[in-house]
């Protein structure tokens, strides 16, 4: 298969169960909005060493927004709810109710899994905490210096699916790092899914154990992808013309909206001239119980 005369591999992407929470954000402005959830979805590239893998979902206009005023979706993700009701804890407490102008809503306030996120961050109120009604959203009014922080009660959580993905081959570092670009900020258009790591892009691919490290680590360097090193590994997957592959990571709320984003993205990366190829990692079905072929994207 060929889209725009890129080659789309015959393979699939491998993918696994994981615990999610959305949160909402709005500020005054969209760029204290922004800069909140930047923040508190920092050292969220990956589970490997991360406590949590999160990113910054889509942004949510004025007329969408419980309060009427700029908003950005996140999610956090970790294996275990308990983890995830810690990391939603540390994560709004320390990155959002510090930033200024902020509010925190449910993302999921139809999951059945609620966690009471507000009720317990409402203590850094010391007792001069209220409760206000939005619409139907109760929320806890936390009294601070630049005027009052304001949360829901609860934050929802579902099962969801991290670890969707897909290699863009390049003629050059520049192509390769260009297409991703564009692959990204076409994903992060739609609704449901992140690309976790730095700018959404994945510098690092890796396999999982080592080779010579077994001992301790976890994961290491997927040499078949490795452009520089092509000669000396036996097995590489880098053809000649190829000097520069960056993947992309989707973590997502269901399956569709991972299919959706990993076909948007691929779509939007084959425009860039000198990509060469489109393909995706997976390990054989023993990593997870989802696989997303690139041929049935399409």
């Amino acid at each position: 298969m060929e889209i725009n005369g890129v080659e789309i591999e015959d393979t699939f992407a491998e993918a696994f169960p994981i615990k999610i929470g959305r949160v909402l954000i709005t500020a005054a402005t969209k760029r204290w909005a922004e800069i909140a959830a930047t923040e508190a979805t920092g050292f969220g590239t990956s589970v490997i060493m991360c406590p949590a893998e999160a990113g910054i979902e889509r942004f949510a206009t004025c007329e969408e927004t419980p309060d009427g005023r700029p908003g950005v979706y996140i999610q956090i993700c970790t294996f275990k709810f308990d983890a995830l009701e810690q990391q939603l804890l540390e994560r709004i407490g320390q990155c959002i109710l510090t930033a200024p102008t902020t509010a925190v809503f449910n993302g999921l306030p139809d999951a059945e899994k609620q966690f009471n996120i507000g009720a317990k961050e409402r203590f850094f109120g010391d007792g001069l905490e209220t409760i206000k009604q939005l619409a139907d959203h109760k929320m806890h009014s936390i009294p601070l210096m630049g005027g009052d922080f304001l949360i829901e009660e609860n934050i929802g959580a579902i099962t969801g699916i991290a670890g969707g993905n897909f290699f863009i081959f390049g003629d050059s570092q520049m192509t390769a790092l260009t297409a991703a670009e564009v692959a990204v900020d076409a994903i992060r258009e739609i609704e449901g899914t992140i690309t976790p790591f730095p700018g959404g892009i994945v510098a690092s691919g890796s396999k999982s154990g080592s080779n010579k490290y077994a001992k301790f680590m976890k994961a290491t360097v997927n040499e078949k992808f490795c452009p520089t090193i092509r000669n000396k590994v036996p097995d590489t997957q880098i053809p000649a013309d190829v000097k520069s592959v960056y993947e992309i990571v989707i973590n997502g709320l269901n399956e569709e909206a991972i299919k959706k984003a990993m076909a948007i993205g691929i779509k939007a990366a084959v425009t860039v001239p000198g990509v060469k190829k489109i393909t995706a990692g997976n390990y054989d079905g023993k990593l997870g119980k989802y696989q997303f072929r690139l041929h049935d994207l399409f």
